[in-house]
């Protein structure tokens, strides 16, 4: 569906596989921060960089190829785009936009056109959050799984999003650039550089995540300075899916008193997944790695209810009651306002929704550990392998894609 040239637009429907956008869903829900407006959530390449999660930029890597094709061609200016930013952005209760164009502040008139792909569905994932342009046609956009609206970012294309009255709204959103000092490429090619220099293994060690400032991860962010409310957004992706955190470690009995330097603290130890009476022996590093791992479980979810491989017995115990005592002292500080967390990642209300619950068995569950050490290994092995043609040529590209052509 094409807009008219008075409103340069373009909406593709089907164009990410819904594969796609559940491993893109996945990738958000495991990394992403406080965005950049009220009750907005997202997740950068230069973010997943930072830590050490870089290999989840593979999966995004031939679908920006795609895009920009796609927008290059529609709007006829081939081999003229930089990609200036791409970004997971996840919109959830009471978050909106009114009527605007994406260059309408001068720290943004390089952007010339935009790509924003829907991940999940309106109505089913999220009420809400209808794209509506304010002239020309289309002039409403439906957001559903795997749809795409291009469009020129500009004032032929002022736009707005209603307020999100339920669920989490996720789109994959790209912008596009004719000036070439505003390429994000260059830029997450020179932070991979460094990285690589410090790892350039393969192996599971070299792909943990290392978490970002705390605050970074609080929400709302105004509490961040005290952590007197609110809650940690990662601690809240896993509670919404009925899982607690335990700290085993003495430290992590310190005084709730002081949340601030408690929460600094406790965040940085490794930890153990408990839910209802029963404790999973298994550690993770810290908390990042076990929002990434639960979170790609849940994504693989049919699949691990089928899985043969079976666990000891003995790799899941009952909670002591003074195991149980300290882990609701830690939602104490962690979960200030667990009914808020809820309300903005628990999906929607009465729907039949993903993030609804986590009905895997710890069976399936510790499967899905060995799978998950598979997956960031091949990503990392396929990222350090084509770091230097990207190097070479100072643009992220798919290696096949170019082999192909040469």
């Amino acid at each position: 569906m094409e807009g008219s040239q008075q409103h340069p637009r373009l909406i593709l429907r089907n164009f990410l596989s819904l594969d796609a956008c559940k491993e893109l869903e996945f990738i958000h829900k495991s990394c992403c921060t406080v965005g950049y407006r009220q009750n907005v959530f997202s997740t950068t390449l230069s973010h997943l960089i930072a830590t050490n999660s870089s290999h989840f930029i593979v999966p995004f890597v031939p679908i920006r190829e795609r895009l920009k094709e796609k927008v290059e061609e529609h709007f006829g200016c081939e081999y003229e785009l930089f990609v200036e930013f791409t970004g997971l952005i996840s919109w959830c209760r009471g978050a909106s936009i009114g009527w605007h164009s994406d260059d309408n502040r001068d720290y943004l008139k390089q952007r010339d056109f935009a790509a924003v792909c829907y991940l999940n569905n309106y109505g089913v994932d999220f009420e809400g959050g209808l794209f509506h342009f304010h002239d020309g046609e289309p002039s409403t956009i439906v957001p559903m799984a795997g749809d795409v609206v291009m469009y020129t970012a500009d004032s032929k294309n002022i736009h707005s999003v209603d307020e999100i009255m339920d669920g989490e709204r996720i789109t994959l959103t790209l912008w596009f650039s004719r000036d070439a000092s505003h390429d994000e490429d260059a830029k997450l090619i020179s932070l991979l550089s460094d990285q690589s220099l410090h790892s350039s293994k393969t192996d599971f060690a070299s792909c943990l995540p290392v978490a970002a400032s705390n605050k970074m991860y609080w929400f709302p962010p105004e509490e961040a300075s005290d952590f007197q409310s609110g809650y940690d957004i990662r601690c809240a992706r896993l509670h919404v899916l009925g899982l607690d955190l335990y700290f085993s470690d003495e430290e992590s009995s310190l005084s709730a008193l002081d949340s601030s330097h408690y929460l600094a603290e406790l965040l940085k130890e490794s930890l153990q997944l408990a839910r209802g009476d029963e404790l999973l022996v298994w550690k993770f590093v810290n908390i990042l790695h076990a929002v990434q791992v639960v979170q790609f479980c849940h994504w693989n979810a049919s699949e691990l209810k089928s899985t043969e491989l079976k666990v000891s017995s003995t790799d899941v115990i009952p909670l002591s009651k003074s195991q149980q005592l300290k882990i609701n002292c830690q939602n104490v500080v962690l979960l200030k306002d667990p009914q808020l967390a809820k309300t903005f990642f628990g999906g929607v209300t009465g729907g039949n929704n993903m993030q609804r619950s986590f009905d895997l068995d710890w069976f399936s569950f510790s499967a899905g550990v060995s799978k998950w050490d598979a997956y960031i290994c091949k990503l990392q092995k396929e990222m350090l392998m084509s770091l230097p043609c990207w190097r070479r040529h100072q643009s992220i590209f798919q290696l096949d894609n170019f082999n192909q052509g040469v």
